[in-house]
């Protein structure tokens, strides 16, 4: 069932479209571009050894697959309402597929992401590996925040509206246009509170070797998410009987 939501809202997504999945390597380029241009050139923010470029993508990424991921996840229930009212299925099969609806679009753009770095000359090592658990982590983040939101959303459809603005406010709160270690030592605590923060510190770890604080954040962020996560599902399975009555 999870294949199949999955499978159908890449195609409804990508339905009549020129590009079609070139949309999954032309935002994030371009995005890309916008930050090299604002914070690598004109605001000096300093990448370490790693060309701008190259770090903002990698920071990119697994930011694009959670951010997606919780605004896709929190709309789940109500735009499947016609599932959640007339058939009956497991629901947290709804937020789930959201979620890895954004995987697609993610192998897409790290395809550009290996590009760019060979472009820079910069190679891979077996460090890279560490990507894999930590597009779980991220995946994981992106569901236990999503889960939460999607079952307020059936009932407070405000929740729709808040959680895009949501997500870009986060997106500053996160360390993926700047390094972890250019934020002061007294707001430090910020970054170990953020989940999403482990988890971009250590794709830049994996893939450049860069990356401040790298041990510290991620221990934090997946304790972080098995909290939320485990409370977000119990809050999900406690109201999920009223779905049909609200949505």
């Amino acid at each position: 069932m999870i294949y199949v939501l999955v499978w159908r809202d890449i195609k409804v997504r990508y339905k009549q479209t020129v590009l079609g999945v070139g949309w999954a390597i032309l935002q994030p380029f371009l995005t890309m571009l916008v930050f090299t241009f604002v914070f690598g050139r004109l605001a000096k923010v300093p990448s370490g050894n790693v060309p701008y470029p190259v770090f903002f993508f990698c920071g990119l990424l697994p930011w694009q697959l959670f951010s997606s991921g919780v605004v896709r996840c929190s709309n789940s229930l109500v735009e499947n309402h016609y599932l959640v009212t007339q058939v009956y299925l497991p629901r947290l099969v709804l937020p789930i597929s959201a979620v890895l609806t954004g995987c697609p679009d993610f192998i897409v753009a790290f395809a550009l992401l290996l590009g760019i770095m060979n472009y820079s000359h910069m190679a891979l090592s077996l460090v890279a590996l560490a990507v894999l658990p930590l597009l779980i982590l991220v995946a994981a983040t992106s569901l236990a925040v999503g889960l939460f939101l999607a079952s307020l959303n059936v009932r407070y459809r405000d929740v729709g509206y808040a959680v895009p603005f949501l997500t870009q406010l986060w997106f500053f709160m996160t360390p993926v246009a700047y390094p972890t270690n250019l934020a002061p030592r007294r707001f430090q605590f910020v970054y170990e509170l953020n989940p999403i923060a482990g988890a971009v510190d250590g794709f830049r770890w994996a893939l450049v070797g860069s990356g401040e604080g790298r041990d510290t954040l991620n221990i934090f962020s997946v304790l972080a998410v098995l909290v939320v996560l485990a409370l977000s599902v119990s809050y999900f399975e406690r109201v999920e009987r009223s779905f049909a009555d609200v949505v």
